[in-house]
């Protein structure tokens, strides 16, 4: 099989998966609906269906869960797809969106939007304007995005630093806060949770990751000749100062929203990427594409089994360490095989 065959087909498997996980995830909860009723719901305004649903079925679909459903998918794709491009722009394979130090900026606006005003919109508002403000550091310490290696270290340097200083600050917060109502409030919100989506927050998150999907899928196959070199993506006519600055970006806009709504979620934008690769291959056509429908079934998924698996809900970024730790050691001893061999 062709490597774009390989990448046809990945595209058809993980929509389909995409599709059922949705499915499933409107289907399970405390109130558990059957999935040709969810099915015929979700169908409802587009086909002439009978309804054979309760008005409760349908406010626990519409009102309830797909606002969440729809949340964890985007804030799945817009953090694999960050991953996806860093590990291309630093040809790295541990490259992530943490590596810019965006995730623990964006952290650090949102506990002082909860010590400042609360929960929900300052915390939404804070760690979004965290998270472009610690981008734009790390642009302002790394000189830029010229090309070279050289520049890429900086880069990296600077999302290190940034990253420590965030980490620091958040530390602050936590003393500042008050242990009582404050501090457990920042502490949920920093383990990661979806539990207050709801149709603003998924306005909110939509847009900006929206817009970095289709700017990283437009640069898919710029993205996939930096991973080879950048002399030979110079060669092949690629603008690498240009596709750099706008993939960083579009990697640093997407983990801000992302994080500005969900909290700090880790290592989806690390396992997801290499899931995708080592299944369906890495052609530029389709990987990217891929990447982003495996980031969205997968963080639904893992939303899933953390609002049913037990009674109290299992916070978001714990689960995803949890699954993301094992799944990329499985990753690491398979790659390592092959190259051993």
């Amino acid at each position: 099989m062709t490597s774009g065959m390989r990448g046809r087909t990945g595209a058809c498997v993980l929509l389909v998966a995409l599709l059922l996980s949705t499915l499933v995830s409107l289907s399970l909860g405390r109130f558990s609906i059957p999935l040709k009723t969810v099915a015929a719901i979700l169908l409802e305004p587009l086909f002439d269906i009978p309804a054979f649903w309760s008005n409760t079925e349908a406010q626990v679909v519409w009102a309830v869960r797909f606002p969440r459903v729809a949340l964890a998918a985007f804030v799945g794709a817009g953090l694999a797809l960050a991953g996806a491009s860093l590990q291309s722009l630093f040809r790295n394979p541990l490259a992530d969106p943490q590596i810019l130090g965006v995730s623990s900026g964006a952290a650090l606006g949102g506990v002082v939007g909860i010590l400042l005003a609360g929960t929900g919109w300052p915390t939404i508002c804070g760690s979004f304007a965290g998270g472009i403000a610690s981008l734009a550091l790390v642009f302002w310490l790394a000189g830029g995005t010229g090309a070279g290696r050289g520049s890429a270290v900086m880069l990296v340097l600077a999302g290190l630093v940034v990253g420590a200083v965030g980490a620091a600050g958040i530390a602050l917060v936590k003393y500042a806060a008050d242990p009582d109502n404050q501090l457990p409030a920042i502490v949920f919100w920093l383990l990661g949770s979806l539990a207050a989506a709801d149709k603003k927050s998924l306005y909110v998150t939509a847009p900006p990751i929206l817009f970095s999907a289709a700017l990283i899928l437009g640069l898919r196959f710029h993205l996939s000749a930096l991973a080879v070199g950048e002399e030979d993506a110079r060669n092949l006519g690629v603008p690498v100062r240009t596709v750099r600055l706008l993939a960083l970006g579009a990697a640093g806009l997407a983990t801000a929203a992302a994080v500005a709504v969900s909290g700090v979620v880790g290592w989806v934008g690390l396992v997801v990427p290499h899931l995708v690769r080592l299944s369906f291959g890495a052609n530029h056509r389709w990987f990217f594409l891929n990447t982003l429908l495996g980031g969205a079934g997968y963080l639904i998924l893992v939303d899933t089994a953390a609002r049913t698996l037990v009674a109290a809900e299992i916070p978001l970024g714990a689960l995803t360490a949890l699954l993301g730790a094992p799944i990329f050691a499985v990753l690491l001893r398979r790659l390592r095989g092959k190259t051993d061999a």
